[in-house]
């Protein structure tokens, strides 16, 4: 059984088809890095798979359950899927451990002492334990999205999906979280990722999908859809976004 499988996806805001018919699969434990131009249908695609955006049509099932069926219990979906998005989105008025753990408390049902134990474990996981009792705006944004990526993953995500994490770090800031993914691939986590990081994708992913115009223009291995794309559409967006040497490494 497949962890994501989307199948015919549509999705339209107003007039604006975004999503046109959208087919993709995630195995379990796999990484699969979603790339493309600005406007090409990525994010929404992502935010489709934990039901941020309902689609106009089509089906998703995340790990056996049809998230898209009218029936389906949206709240307990939800919480079988962990989502990052750019700017964080932390709660600026409390510590990185009530962050990390209110959602647990409300949410999941967690006491106090059970929920804060996740919490310590996964910001340990991440390498900012030390910035518990911090808020988040004595953080780096390297660190706020390092505890972001800690919040979802306390939850106990089946699934985790990444929306451009790294678009609103400094240069110097996006190693760190980068490497924080790299050891979640390591560790088996199942990831969705929206990502311009040509290098991670190359580097980490199973599998690449080239998004364009609300479709998906190729898939497959990042030896073949970045080392030696077949579509013409895939061969220029790569030519502006890698130099040649890079892309022959």
């Amino acid at each position: 059984m497949s962890a994501v499988q989307i199948d015919g996806l549509h999705k339209s805001f107003g007039t604006l088809e975004v999503l046109k018919g959208i087919d993709a699969t995630v195995e379990s434990g796999e990484v699969v890095c979603v790339i493309g131009p600005s406007g090409s249908g990525k994010s929404t695609l992502l935010r489709c798979v934990n039901l941020l955006e309902q689609p106009n049509s089509g089906k998703i099932v995340v790990n056996g359950v049809e998230i898209t069926d009218r029936d389906c219990d949206i709240d307990a979906a939800r919480r079988r899927v962990g989502m990052v998005f750019q700017q964080f989105n932390l709660f600026q008025h409390l510590t990185v451990l009530d962050n990390l753990t209110i959602a647990q408390r409300k949410v999941l049902k967690r006491d106090k002492a059970e929920a804060q134990r996740v919490a310590i474990e996964n910001l340990e996981k991440v390498g900012v334990a030390d910035k518990a009792k911090s808020y988040p705006a004595q953080l780096s944004g390297g660190q706020q999205q390092r505890v972001a990526i800690a919040r979802a993953l306390s939850m106990g995500p089946e699934v985790m999906l990444f929306d451009e994490p790294t678009s609103a770090l400094d240069p110097e800031l996006v190693g760190e979280v980068l490497g924080v993914m790299r050891r979640l691939a390591d560790e088996g986590m199942t990831m969705l990722v929206v990502t311009h990081e040509m290098q991670f994708a190359r580097e980490v992913a199973d599998k690449v999908l080239f998004m364009d115009g609300g479709v998906v223009v190729e898939q497959g291995p990042p030896s073949q859809v970045i080392a030696a794309p077949q579509q013409e559409r895939t061969k220029t967006f790569l030519a502006r976004v890698l130099d040649p040497i890079s892309r022959s490494e």
